[in-house]
């Protein structure tokens, strides 16, 4: 009997595996198909055999004969061909019903359009490519594992010599799809990278984050919404098609990406999605990310409808049963869906579900949102531990209430209860003694510091938005050194911070006067004023103290006052 290497013995299969197939042999299987591309495709035979079928072909190298999924869509040998190549064909049909570049003139258009629909093709072709690294450990007979980073598939084996191979499925396979950015090299080669690049800045990128999955919100992405429509209208006619011939598959599990995606867009667009607001539907605390239901589910519904995306389940509870089962939302230590929670100025419970991580909804957005002090799954209504029916004076502030901004001696003294007189010998004789011993001395310690961040209107562009959140959120313990700071009229902001995210300053300056976010010295003369920052001579604008949430108002004076 063959002896396997420690190493690689815990791969070797004793399933029957895949034969090898040449090239032409695979691709025959699929005739129809490469057909109806070039139908779509428009091009004379040379150009199409020059263009569009050496990339079928390199895509075909990379997955050779490998499924899609175990048990469920295109779970048959060949389901990734196959798979890339109904999306890549679809991808490229709705090309026709869009145009590209739209702001660009016409000239420029027509030079444009054959890499726009070149390039939707490739990143429907490679929508599921990421699978290769994710999900699958292929194996010669000897037990040699395939190295999918370097190497296409058909390459490793004509290596290798091989006449099968076998497949064995990586347990509890997570969905990891910004690895299709590797597999692009395989399938695109350079050469075709830099003809999509060439006289434009936006092909590439989109396809990119097409097939990474990181899609431009606040960009119009065409070519990704043609390619996940395409990918949800395929695995759903396959699903049809499996249940005629298979029984029963496992619908629904392909959904979770269009609705994790659905909850990110929102989080990134939609104004009753902001965190922490009145009204919003994201509330984010110290024990957990909730969202309130069913109304975020009647947003996703909106949004995927728009979408049109077949198969997308319209009633909340299902939506919620999909997420449930994927692991996005969590339950309840009781088994219950749904959680009750009590946001800041709200007298009664509202109902909403839990994500089971912050990274689901927050993931790429910089910096991402704080939680509240105070949890909202307790009961507000349990107040044992008050001892005395007295008003605290050091109670935590009502909702709303803007704390102090620094954190300095003036804060402790600000909290803290009045310094009572030394006790007499009889403390007996001393009302005041008895007083300053029966006040609770737990009051000063329920305050918690409301997070210092920026409250911008939704008006406001939000490239500058996003820089001035960061140099904001700076202003916090804990978040490395202050980038802006407080001075009579709000808080000064330098405008080399602008530059160094990226952002002119007269983009800053014009985007924040807009919105009337600036203070100027009584009012008039520049908006920007030069001031010491850090020990050096700074130019800079100040921002209005009440765009500035955590903040004591009261502490800032009015334009009117200073230097007058």
């Amino acid at each position: 009997m063959q002896a396997y290497p420690p190493s690689s013995r815990v791969f070797a299969s004793s399933d029957p595996g895949f034969d090898v197939l040449g090239m032409d042999e695979l691709l025959a299987a699929h005739d129809d198909l490469i057909a109806r591309i070039k139908l779509c495709h428009g091009s004379s035979r040379t150009d199409f055999e020059q263009t569009v079928l050496p990339l079928i072909r390199r895509y075909a190298s990379l997955v050779h004969l490998l499924p899609a999924t175990s048990d469920n869509y295109f779970c048959a040998p060949g389901g990734m061909l196959r798979l890339g190549l109904e999306v890549g064909l679809f991808s490229l049909q709705g090309t026709d019903a869009h145009i590209f570049s739209g702001r660009a003139t016409i000239s420029v258009r027509r030079q444009l359009e054959p890499r726009w629909r070149l390039a939707t093709f490739v990143a429907g072709l490679c929508c599921e490519a990421h699978r290769v690294l994710s999900h699958f450990i292929v194996t010669d007979a000897s037990g040699e594992v395939w190295p999918a980073y370097l190497q296409p598939l058909s390459d490793w084996l004509a290596e290798r010599q091989a006449s099968r191979y076998f497949l064995r499925w990586r347990p509890q396979a997570v969905e990891t799809r910004s690895l299709g950015v590797f597999t692009l090299a395989h399938v695109v080669p350079p050469a075709v990278m830099q003809d999509l690049a060439q006289d434009n800045t936006v092909i590439l990128p989109q396809l990119m984050a097409s097939v990474s999955g990181m899609a431009l919100y606040r960009d119009h992405n065409v070519l990704d919404e043609l390619v996940r429509r395409s990918l949800a209208l395929v695995i759903d006619r396959n699903l049809q098609a499996n249940a005629d011939r298979y029984g029963a598959p496992q619908y629904g599990s392909h959904l979770e990406r269009y609705l994790v995606d659905a909850l990110r867009h929102l989080a990134c667009t939609h104004p009753g999605w902001l965190v922490n607001r009145e009204k919003s539907r994201v509330w984010y605390g110290p024990d957990g990310l909730f969202l309130v239901w069913p109304s975020a589910a009647q947003d996703i519904q909106t949004l995927l409808d728009a979408a049109q995306l077949p198969g997308i389940p319209k009633a909340p509870t299902t939506i919620m049963e999909v997420l449930l089962q994927a692991g996005a939302f969590e339950s309840t230590p009781a088994g219950q869906a749904t959680w009750l929670i009590q946001p800041p100025g709200t007298k009664v419970k509202i109902e909403a579900i839990k994500l089971s991580s912050v990274a689901i909804l927050f993931a790429g957005l910089t910096p991402a949102p704080l939680p509240l002090a105070q949890g909202l799954t307790a009961a507000p209504e349990n107040s044992e531990h008050i001892p005395s029916p007295a008003p605290c004076p050091q109670a935590a502030p009502a909702p709303g209430t803007q704390l102090s901004l620094i954190p300095s001696r003036e804060w402790g003294e600000q909290l803290a209860p009045p310094i009572a007189p030394e006790p007499s010998p009889n403390p007996a004789r001393s009302p005041i003694a008895s007083h300053a011993e029966s006040t609770p001395e737990p009051c000063p310690r329920t305050i918690e510091r409301t997070p210092i961040a920026l409250q911008a209107p939704l008006r406001l562009n939000p490239v500058v938005r996003d820089a001035l959140n960061e140099v904001v959120n700076t202003l916090n313990t804990g978040t490395g050194p202050a980038q802006c700071c407080t001075v009579a009229l709000g808080v000064f902001v330098p405008l080399h911070e602008f530059e160094r995210r990226g952002i002119q300053p007269s983009m800053a300056l014009r985007a924040l006067s807009d919105v009337h976010m600036l203070v100027r010295d009584q009012g008039r003369g520049p908006p920007t004023t030069a001031r010491d920052f850090n020990g050096t001579p700074t130019v800079g604008l100040t921002i209005a103290p009440r765009f500035i949430g955590g903040v004591d108002l009261d502490a800032f004076a009015s334009p009117e006052t200073v230097g007058g």
